[in-house]
């Protein structure tokens, strides 16, 4: 091979969470918090997404980010939050589906949980994140196509695996999320979206305090460390996609030859 042909070999490194377009649902207590307080030291385009005015006006305010009113379990939001995310970030490179709902609390068998529990744990924790990823996936595309890495990180629990007495809302809302991602996965790799799910562990957050609240915060993660390891992991799938994207123009070249 001559040696001018390296000139044709990719040399773009794989796109950081610093260069990102971030969507976050939840980003105004616990996980979510933490992943736009991450996401923004790192100097990346961060909007996320909360049903409390107060409290995305003061988030924002505090971290720079977008902060857009909504709320993922209704139908009739959807579009807006999602027209609001590209219309401030001016594209997605990841959505982070964060958003969760513990269905009743305090919690209860499947016996004793009221049918509009189940609905509304449906709504937030597999509706939701399926209506809004479907709402961006065109942007999502595009930013596969331009080779800036997509990726939609889906955040599970191992509730999703494991049947705990008590959790059936929960659980069985994201074990079906967990599921969906797989499928999504399987059927957009190809293209360059990447789907993940996640389980960041039992975290000393709101949403666990009204879950367990005789839990000791001291033997739970921080939402802190937990953002941390998910980012590890988005950037470990951008990487992936990065390298497939140089073998498909390395393979392109070839037969160009």
């Amino acid at each position: 091979m001559a040696a001018t042909d390296n000139l044709h070999t990719p040399r773009n490194a794989a796109p950081s969470i610093d260069e990102l377009r971030v969507a976050i649902t939840g980003g105004t207590s616990g996980l979510g918090l933490a992943l736009v307080r991450a996401c923004t030291r790192g100097r990346a385009h961060v909007a996320f997404v909360a049903r409390d005015a107060a409290r995305v006006e003061r988030i924002s305010a505090e971290t720079g980010a977008h902060g857009i009113v909504g709320d993922i379990a209704r139908k009739d939001d959807i579009h807006r939050i999602a027209l609001q995310v590209i219309g401030l970030l001016g594209g997605v490179d990841l959505l982070v589906n964060n958003a969760s709902s513990l269905g009743p609390v305090t919690l209860r068998p499947l016996a004793d949980t009221e049918c509009e529990d189940l609905e509304n744990a449906l709504a937030t924790n597999l509706l939701g994140p399926f209506r809004l990823t479907k709402a961006l996936l065109g942007s999502l595309a595009a930013s596969a196509r331009e080779r800036r890495g997509a990726v939609v990180l889906n955040v599970s629990s191992d509730a999703a695996i494991n049947p705990y007495p008590g959790w059936g809302a929960y659980g069985a809302s994201k074990a079906a999320l967990h599921h969906l991602s797989r499928i999504w996965d399987e059927e957009l790799g190809s293209q360059g979206v990447r789907f993940l799910s996640i389980d960041p562990g039992d975290m000393d957050t709101p949403l666990h305090a009204l879950a367990v609240p005789d839990a000791d915060p001291t033997t739970l993660r921080r939402p802190a460390d937990s953002a941390a390891a998910l980012l590890a992991a988005i950037e470990r799938a951008l990487a992936e996609i990065h390298r497939a994207g140089e073998m498909r123009t390395l393979e392109e070249i070839a037969v160009c030859r």
